[in-house]
């Protein structure tokens, strides 16, 4: 048995190399425009609607999701890396989101909630939120929000059609249809 001379062996290594780099980067570019779409997307809604965030919550599991994208009027809105209440977000609502459900509430003192889901609200600093889902072929890739902080905010049928048009704008786009 012969062994590869050290020059052959290491012209094939390096190509190995190069292809393992250039797969790390195409997926790189692939995150990166998929991140700045999602930015851009999240900035324009919240600057349209003039509302205190905006917030992209991705499902990374079944029904477990967390905060990864946000578009504030002030650094204080924070949110980045929240998951919700676990025993809040239950099959039974990720359901009507797999059934394009929008939900607006113009208050939440106001509105008819499940206690837990208000003080997940509260702790928040939310008074006013529009939900939308974002789907995509697979199931609901992640929920579309926009929140008032301040104060009750009535929601009216272009701010809806405004968020569902962001929610397309996201699940159509092939960066994220491969995430």
């Amino acid at each position: 048995m012969e062994l590869p001379s050290l020059p052959e062996f290491d012209h094939h290594s390096n190509q190995h190399i190069d292809q393992g780099l250039q797969e790390l980067l195409n997926r790189l570019i692939i995150r990166m425009q998929r991140d700045e779409l999602i930015r851009q997307t999240t900035n324009q809604l919240r600057e349209s609607l003039k509302v205190d965030r905006v917030v992209l919550y991705y499902f990374y599991g079944q029904w477990l999701g967390q905060v990864t994208f946000e578009s504030l009027s002030a650094n204080e809105y924070s949110i980045l890396g929240y998951t919700g209440p676990s025993n809040c977000f239950n099959h039974e609502y990720a359901m009507m989101y797999l059934e394009k459900r929008v939900r607006a509430i113009a208050d939440i003192e106001l509105e008819a909630i499940e206690d837990c889901h208000r003080e997940f609200l509260r702790s928040i600093q939310v008074r006013a939120n529009l939900v939308v889902p974002i789907l995509i072929p697979r199931g609901l890739w992640g929920l579309l929000v926009a929140h008032q902080c301040r104060s009750p905010h009535s929601w009216n049928e272009a701010d809806i059609e405004l968020m569902q048009k962001g929610a397309e704008t996201l699940a159509t786009d092939s960066n994220i249809l491969e995430s």
